[in-house]
């Protein structure tokens, strides 16, 4: 039997990964320390009664909620294959899923790679290919959560409305509004460009005839093969409901999660959009969340007339079902995958 493992990166790449990484967990560290120095003992005491008091019953829906849509990304991730081909394994897919998660705990980006990795050992798919998959599927994200973001503007324009246009708008309008910024920024691109379009027609035929050339032209190929599987899929009714079932499940994760504490179960499903629309932007930002996601649920339940104390207990609630969700079904995946077969019958 052989262990899973992928193609270790360079030692300098190792190197830069983890000082990015060190240096965003430190911010979600310091997040942490700052979200806590403020409390009074009396704050303190109150949250921990908040944690004592809270039904957990909810958290558990949580989890299970988080596990199926994690398996409905595997099923629509495997729609992706299909004009290539490919027909993977529900439970490979589902292990690659999941393992991806779990990596992005340890290193952001890791996930994209290893999930793709497993998928390479276990089910021969080209990685190129499935990496433009996952691509795509990443630009499918981020136009959901952009949708979405307008929709809490727009339902929820006298509470986060209000919030933005005092603290977020004015401060992007001052930056991009200042002539100095505008000028040297604009410049900056240019000249970059111009540089680098330089070296390269200089270089060309020496570029052209390099084996990095050709290695890299051949993952462009894949990677194009992969974003095309996209207006190639055969079912896309079902793409489309994966999709929304996918975001539906996310914004329930977060729900439910309200019903943990009687201060909180009266708020509305505008409240669930902005904790999950908000609450999305800490987990980009540090390491899944570690720290920002729990202060952002506690500012985001401040505007809707939740205490702090109460918005706080909320959002580690929150954050630690989610992350023990991935942490454990995650582990147990890739633990699952060291015993796995490949298709022609070795392990």
């Amino acid at each position: 039997m052989t262990e899973f493992s992928i193609e270790e990166p360079p030692r300098s790449k190792r190197v830069a990964t983890f000082i990015k990484f060190t240096i965003f967990l430190g911010l979600g560290f310091f997040i942490i320390w700052l979200s806590l120095r403020g409390l009074t003992p009396e704050e303190r005491i109150e949250i921990l009664h908040s944690f004592r008091i809270a039904n957990y019953n909810w958290v558990i829906l949580t989890i299970a909620l988080g596990i199926i849509s994690h398996l409905l990304r595997a099923l629509r991730w495997m729609l992706f294959f299909e004009p290539l081909g490919y027909h993977p394994s529900l439970k490979n897919t589902f292990f690659a899923v999941m393992v991806g998660y779990f990596a992005n705990m340890a290193f952001p980006r890791l996930g994209e790679v290893t999930r793709c990795g497993i998928l390479t050992r276990y089910e021969k798919i080209p990685f190129n290919k499935s990496f433009g998959t996952v691509i795509t599927e990443r630009a499918i994200d981020m136009f959901t959560f952009v949708f979405l973001f307008f929709l809490m503007i727009v339902t929820q324009a006298g509470t986060i409305g209000h919030f933005l246009s005092t603290n977020v708008y004015p401060k992007f309008a001052e930056k991009f509004q200042n002539p100095l910024f505008s000028r040297v920024f604009v410049l900056s691109i240019i000249g970059f460009c111009i540089i680098i379009g330089g070296i390269i027609y200089l270089l060309r035929r020496r570029i052209a005839a390099s084996s990095l050339f050709h290695k890299i032209n051949n993952l462009i190929l894949g990677f194009w093969d992969g974003l095309k599987s996209l207006s190639q899929i055969t079912r896309p009714g079902l793409f489309i409901f994966y999709s929304i079932s996918i975001w539906t499940l996310y914004f329930f994760m977060i729900y439910v999660c309200f019903f943990c504490f009687t201060d909180t179960s009266f708020l509305g499903p505008g409240a669930g959009l902005s904790a999950l629309v908000l609450g999305s932007v800490g987990i980009l930002v540090t390491p899944g969340g570690i720290g920002l996601y729990p202060a952002i649920i506690q500012e985001t339940m401040i505007l809707y007339g939740i205490t702090r104390t109460t918005g706080l207990a909320l959002g580690w609630i929150s954050w630690t079902a989610q992350t023990g969700m991935i942490l454990m079904t995650g582990g147990i995946s890739l633990i699952l995958l060291s015993f796995n077969k490949h298709k022609n019958g070795t392990t």
